[in-house]
Parts: structure tokens; C-alpha cells; sequence
């Protein structure tokens, strides 16, 4: 099956959410919470993470992870990263308890497409505080897809990781995982860079950006990713794909959302004051843009292409 063919089959059975202009959402995606070792990337960047689900969180926005939220290629045991990072996974537990929680698996942790895995790993975690087993997602339920629909036009937006177009993180992804595991895993930890990651090569990066809006253009449907790590916000009139960008760049987060009917590129890092403070601070990097004018860039194309 070829990438459009396996974008439009992951469209079509995506989850649908509905969305208004009082709905206030936010994409992140490839946080890759590790084990704590050295070769966890999100190590660095916890604390910005956690500050600003913290922010996202106390403003009434509904997370939504795209994808490779845990690093499951390099490590077998989720139970070892979420006891790690139990600050986080305590913080997206209290937004699943309020119903502003969903999961979208990538890649790296294609393996939460078994319910039996989640069901097994995800229900709980061990919270040294209170001594005892705390819920964690209960019940809960891993897309490949997602489509926000927004009522007030009836458009969709999509919603996916994007290693579909990606041969060897997709179909043939065990091959990707073994090699990651046993092989870019020991050489990461003396500063081989991983070639085949999409993430460390911009020639594939740029080759799996072009898959992705051809099939965008072709079913003139706005859809937002991460995978590759590189932040995309288009310009009105321009291709329809976005992405989110990651939660382990160097410096900083990047993350995407959706309020009151706009949408806007975002991110959060580590700043100064005047007075030589430091502080967790957001900082709009495009945006914000009405989603209708996206939306009315549709039919425009619609009418053209006809």
C-alpha cells in the first residue's frame, strides 16, 4: 500500500472530535520520554514540558499527543519511563480525569496500538507519595488518526503522526525498532548520529514533508503531523500541512494550538527578565491565523482544480 493510500485509510477511520470557536486544544508531539538514562532525549526539557501542560492545563485547553510521546524502540518497559516521569504522566492523568485527554501513537510507540498493551501498562501507576497504585487512563484508547471537526463550517482537520509515508517506520517498523534498539542505541551513547531517523536527516525530512502535501493536496484536507521534529506553519493560500515540531530540540518545545476559532505555531523555553531572571516563558512564533480563511483556501482549490 502506498503513503496516500495508507493516509487516507488512516483518515477515514480516524476518531472524530468536534470543535467550536470556545474550544481551546493544543498539539505536541515526539516528547520521547526515556528511561532517565543518557540517551533520553527528554531529559533536558522536562520541566519546560511540564510548565506549559501546567499552563495548558489551568487554562482549560484539551491535550492532544501526536505520536511517539514515549520512546518505546530504544526501551522495552513503559512502566520504567512513566515511574521516571511520573510528574508528567501524573499532570496528563488529570487531563484525561477531566475529558481533555487524547493519545495518537507513532512509530516509536506503535506498540500502544494493542489494546491489550495499554490495558496491561496504562491503567495505573505507583505513586511513591501516598504509597499505593493511583489511575493513570483508564479505559483509555489510542488513535492512529484523529479528525477535529470544526461545527462552525463542518471542516475537518486531521490529525496524525505521519511515519505513514515513511516505509521503514511503518511497514517495515520491527526492522527500524531492532536496529534502533540494538544498534543506533549503543552508538548514540558515544555520539553516532542515527541516519535512517527522520528527525536527524533533512533529505528525508523534506522527501516525507513533499508525500504528505501531495496527499493534502490532493484531498484538499488540512492535516497536522510531527515525525520529522521540523515546525511547519503555512501561509494562507500555501499547501495545507502542518506540523508541531517536537519536544526535544535543544532549547526549547514547540507545540501548536487551536483557540477561539485561530490556529498558532508556539513555543516554550527557558528566557531572561531585564533583571537577569530566569523563567518558563511562551513565546508566539506564527499566528495567530482564522481557521476559516485555511478553509475558504480549500474551495478556492477546489474550484481551480475543477
Amino acid at each position: 500500500m502506498n503513503s496516500s493510500k495508507r493516509l487516507s485509510e488512516v483518515y477515514k477511520n480516524a476518531y472524530e472530535i468536534p470543535f467550536d470557536d470556545t474550544s481551546r486544544i493544543v498539539l505536541m508531539s515526539d516528547c520521547h520520554r526515556g528511561d532517565g538514562s543518557s540517551s533520553d532525549d527528554f531529559l533536558d526539557n522536562q520541566n519546560l514540558f511540564f510548565a506549559a501542560l501546567r499552563y495548558y492545563y489551568e487554562y482549560g485547553f484539551t491535550y492532544i499527543e501526536i505520536g511517539d510521546g514515549d520512546e518505546l524502540w530504544e526501551n522495552r518497559n513503559i512502566k520504567a519511563i512513566i515511574d521516571v516521569h511520573s510528574d508528567a504522566f501524573w499532570l496528563m492523568s488529570k487531563f484525561y480525569q477531566d475529558n481533555r485527554f487524547y493519545m495518537i501513537y507513532g512509530n516509536h510507540d506503535i506498540v500502544k496500538r494493542d489494546s491489550k498493551f495499554v490495558q496491561e501498562n496504562c491503567e495505573a501507576y505507583y505513586c511513591d507519595s501516598v504509597n499505593c497504585d493511583l489511575p493513570l487512563f483508564p479505559g483509555i484508547k489510542i488513535h492512529e488518526g484523529i479528525r477535529l471537526r470544526y461545527v462552525c463550517t463542518n471542516d475537518t482537520i486531521f490529525l496524525t503522526h505521519g511515519h505513514q509515508v515513511d516505509c521503514l517506520n511503518s511497514t517495515f517498523w520491527r526492522l527500524a525498532r531492532f536496529l534502533v534498539r540494538y544498534l543506533w542505541r549503543p552508538l548514540q551513547l558515544i555520539g553516532v548520529r542515527d541516519p535512517t531517523r527522520a528527525s536527524k536527516n533533512n533529505k528525508l525530512k523534506n522527501k516525507l514533508e513533499k508525500r504528505i502535501i501531495h496527499w493534502s493536496n490532493q484531498n484538499n484536507q488540512m492535516i497536522i503531523c510531527g515525525h520529522t521534529h521540523r515546525p511547519v506553519f503555512p501561509a494562507v493560500g500555501e499547501h495545507l500541512y502542518f506540523n508541531d515540531g517536537s519536544c526535544v530540540h535543544p532549547r526549547c518545545i514547540t507545540a501548536i494550538e487551536i483557540f477561539n476559532g485561530t490556529i498558532s505555531l508556539v513555543k516554550w523555553a527557558v528566557m531572561t527578565t531585564p533583571e537577569r531572571y530566569l523563567f518558563v516563558g511562551r513565546e508566539v512564533l506564527e499566528g495567530p491565523t482564522s481557521l476559516i480563511s485555511y478553509f475558504n483556501s480549500i474551495t478556492v482549490n477546489q474550484i481551480t482544480w475543477r
